[in-house]
């Protein structure tokens, strides 16, 4: 069983950097990709990053290219997102999710699982 709890969020100015976390209590971590999502009340969930299961291959949305990082540790059970250089329109719910099938790493469709979210927001 997976499940997922995000954490690191909160209230930075533009050009900080911050770091989410997420963390799996399941045994299972290790054969799932996982990416990190994010968004905004009225608006459709974006993508934002993702990682191969055992963290080969990246993936990033767009605009957050050379901005953020995504890694995993499968031995902590856990992947991270770097952001720097946060913008306000980074501002948003960033959502982490667990995908099984090895394939649609960018598709919200393909995540299984998904965590609680943690709200990030930028200040100008």
């Amino acid at each position: 069983q997976v499940q997922l709890v995000a954490s690191g969020g909160g209230l930075v100015q533009a050009g900080d950097s911050l770091t989410l976390s997420c963390v799996d209590s399941g045994r299972m971590f290790s054969q799932y990709a996982m990416g990190w999502f994010r968004q905004n009340p009225g608006r459709q969930p974006e993508f934002v990053a993702a990682v191969t299961a055992s963290g080969s291959s990246e993936f990033y949305g767009d605009s957050v290219k050379g901005r953020f990082t995504i890694a995993r540790d499968n031995g902590r059970n856990t992947v991270y997102l770097q952001m720097n250089n946060l913008k306000p329109e980074d501002t948003a719910y960033y959502y982490c999710a667990a995908n099984p099938y090895f394939k649609g790493y960018t598709d919200r469709a393909s995540y299984m699982y998904w965590g609680q979210g943690t709200q990030v927001t930028v200040s100008s």
